[in-house]
């Protein structure tokens, strides 16, 4: 019994056997899209979506052990898998792996335990909140060579990455303190945990902005994404939070009022692994919820296709050329073309979209010291070129 539906793909081994071995996944970086990031790096067959899926059905359908999951040859197969959903969209036979591997993951762990460094990364939510008590000191420690050295060496994260700083406040914390005048357009912004805590600037400058462009908004009360958890395979403490969301978020939703979100793999999951954690009813209604969440791109490329916005509520006093990295996620799920239409929209921008894969970081993955190398690879593949020769960059 798997944590995930397969109900659609008739089970786990025949969506792992929509794999017809044509090899998609072994382009290189030179013909575009995202997958597969790892083999791009490593030219390595063992690391193609192809070989994933493959080894999933050889001991699905082969394995004498009462958890077929419960093989190493499997986790060392998956090991590079970025989770990026490339292969979601770009495979002909939409072969979804990063699926596969969440639920490879909770399998696993119900038969070797969960790894300390998986369960720190899982539950970044809860240390971010604490330490979002004094963030001053938390960054300090994490910025300090000896104190950050400390702390990368217990966590198993590599030396040369810095580690994620706090905001001097919270999101909700500054929203509780903002006043915004009643519009008759509503919308509800999902405050996720890395917005949260993390890029608060970014949250707040979105609420602005939607003000601005006529909108009010209005955050509710929900639990984090549960993406750490998804990314890290605890799918059983995700279904938990995702149940939760959609209890709490359900009643509020609706085409009068959608909900936007500003991290796509938060956002996104609504429309993905909240559907297929469900049964039953609760399916039924994720499925419903779902209608209504979309990416900050999608929903103002939306009121500008309804004749909602206009040139003129946008400054047009700057000639400005943005190059954009899209998220992988985004690019697997919804697509760029909703951040190309805004963008391009606004007076006086000249808008270009890096033909870039995956940035190589993919969650925690690049943070990982055995993963830190084909993290950089993958990022100098083409993304790092387009970072030097533009220094300010839009993510």
């Amino acid at each position: 019994e798997t944590t995930l539906s397969f109900e659609k793909d008739l089970g786990i081994l025949r969506l792992a056997e929509k794999c017809n071995g044509a090899g998609e996944c072994r382009r290189s970086h030179l013909s575009g899209g995202t997958m597969c990031p790892s083999y791009m790096a490593t030219r390595n067959e063992q690391d193609t979506t192809r070989a994933r899926a493959n080894i999933l059905r050889e001991y699905l359908t082969h394995s004498h052990k009462s958890n077929r999951f419960d093989h190493e040859e499997i986790k060392e197969v998956m090991d590079l898998c970025l989770s990026c959903k490339g292969c979601k969209s770009e495979c002909p036979s939409n072969v979804d792996v990063a699926k596969l591997k969440a639920e490879f993951l909770q399998q696993y762990y119900d038969a070797q335990g969960v790894p300390f460094r998986t369960r720190l990364v899982a539950n970044f939510t809860r240390s971010q909140r604490w330490a979002a008590l004094l963030p001053s000191i938390y960054n300090y420690l994490i910025k300090q060579d000896f104190t950050s050295r400390i702390i990368k060496k217990i966590a198993g994260f590599a030396p040369k990455r810095s580690l994620p700083a706090l905001y001097r406040t919270t999101l909700r914390a500054w929203f509780r303190q903002y006043q915004q005048m009643p519009r008759e357009r509503k919308v509800l912004l999902f405050c996720d945990e890395f917005t949260n805590y993390n890029d608060t600037e970014v949250g707040i400058k979105t609420i602005l902005l939607l003000n601005a462009l006529g909108y009010e908004v209005r955050l509710a009360a929900h639990q984090e994404s549960a993406r750490t958890y998804l990314s890290k395979g605890l799918l059983r403490q995700a279904r938990k939070i995702a149940y939760h969301n959609i209890q709490a978020l359900a009643p509020l939703v609706s085409q009068e009022m959608p909900m936007i979100g500003i991290e796509p793999s938060a956002i996104l999951s609504f429309r993905d692994e909240y559907i297929d954690l469900m049964r039953g009813n609760m399916q039924a209604k994720a499925e419903k919820l779902a209608q209504h969440c979309f990416l900050l791109e999608e929903f103002l490329a939306a009121e500008i296709e309804a004749g909602n916005l206009q040139k003129e509520q946008f400054d047009n006093s700057e000639k400005r050329i943005i190059k954009v990295h899209g998220h992988c996620h985004q690019k697997a799920l919804s697509s760029m073309t909703y951040t190309k239409k805004v963008l391009s929209f606004v007076p006086n921008c000249e808008m270009h979209l890096i033909p870039s894969g995956c940035c190589g970081m993919a969650g925690s993955f690049g943070y990982e010291q055995e993963h830190y190398e084909v993290s950089m690879q993958i990022g100098e593949l083409v993304l790092f070129r387009h970072c030097a020769a533009c220094p300010k960059m839009l993510g």
